[in-house]
């Protein structure tokens, strides 16, 4: 394979954070050293991984071609920032560590920063690889439809997948960096904060990278969590940007029915677990908002016989549960970054 050896100021800076992926490593690397681009340089930061030994054996055919950087364990958003604090490219490109790129990716990318130089953040398509019978196109369940604004961000009408998207350093730098204080979905936080701060953002919907979803760490491992993530997102955003009346509107009803989703998801949980009081309680705070027929009906059932009803509900969701977590994992929110520490 031939060496990657950039220029001094490589045009685009490749972000890898790496935790627990020891066996995927080989794989995204090689797909990055197949790009038909080739002006760049590749940051590989270990958070803190219990896998260190391997992943760092894993990492020794590659080592004259990447930038390998080891902290402690402070999650993704800061293995990001320690990445882009060592870089040297005008742009920045993110790939998680169990993924991987096809070979034209950044070439379709960098054309479409050639072709509007007002661009700010570019993003684009993905299969999803679960097994044989779980492959599917991102955008094919998580489309992106119109202009990506910061409205269309929050009511997830567009929906970014961060192993695609290729930034301007100025515009991921104006937005602050990645929060590190956030637990999940801090590449969805950074979009939000890009696109309210005036990045351009734009997309295609070609296949460019392959997505892996099933590793147990993995951020969409629950689905609730994944909500609650999203609705603390939404509340912090509110808390904490100078929106105007319109904005506060759009983000204010979209939390409220995120939260929903996340009791509903809750309750579900504390159906499976025979805990038909609590399912009781976070049902019914659910359907306030959702108001959805079925829903009220499991209510009632759980009101005149919880213990038949609960069995009934938890069986039916445990038969639906692989096809729920899989969505979950990557599809259920604006992006499908997992959380990898």
């Amino acid at each position: 394979m031939e060496s990657v050896r950039p220029s001094p100021a490589p045009k685009v800076s490749i972000i890898i954070p790496a935790y627990n992926t020891a066996p995927l490593i080989a794989v995204c690397l090689d797909s990055v050293l197949s790009q038909t681009y080739r002006d760049f340089e590749v940051i590989v930061v270990n958070d803190g991984s219990p896998d260190t030994t391997e992943l760092e054996n894993a990492l020794q055919p590659y080592r004259e071609q990447i930038v390998y950087i080891k902290q402690e364990n402070k999650r993704t958003a800061a293995a990001r920032n320690t990445a882009i604090r060592n870089s040297h490219g005008e742009f920045l490109a993110f790939l998680d560590s169990d993924d991987s790129w096809l070979p034209g990716h950044l070439t379709s990318q960098m054309q479409l920063f050639h072709e509007d130089p007002t661009l700010d953040l570019v993003y684009s398509n993905g299969v999803v690889v679960g097994d044989l019978r779980h492959t599917w196109s991102f955008m094919d369940r998580c489309p992106s439809e119109g202009d990506p604004s910061f409205d269309a961000l929050v009511i997830e009408r567009c929906q970014i997948p961060v192993s695609t998207v290729v930034a301007r350093r100025t515009a991921i730098v104006r937005a602050g960096l990645f929060d590190e204080s956030l637990p999940r979905c801090d590449d969805y936080d950074m979009w939000l904060r890009m696109a309210f701060h005036g990045a351009k953002i734009g997309y295609t919907r070609k296949v460019e990278a392959r997505f892996s979803v099933g590793r147990p760490n993995s951020l969409g491992a629950s689905r609730s969590r994944m909500l609650e993530a999203y609705w603390r997102i939404l509340e912090k955003i509110s808390r904490t940007l100078p929106l105007n009346d319109s904005q506060h509107h759009v983000i204010r009803k979209q939390a409220v029915e995120v939260r929903a989703r996340h009791l509903l998801e809750e309750g579900k949980t504390q159906l499976r677990e025979r805990k038909f009081e609590k399912a009781k309680e976070l049902l019914s705070e659910a359907n306030r908002h959702l108001c959805e027929p079925k829903l009220g009906l499991t209510l009632l059932g759980l009101k005149v016989a919880p213990n038949a009803t609960g069995k009934l509900i938890a069986f039916w969701f445990q038969y639906l549960g692989a096809r729920s977590m899989i969505k979950a994992r990557i599809g259920s929110r604006p992006n499908k970054s997992r959380d990898v520490s």
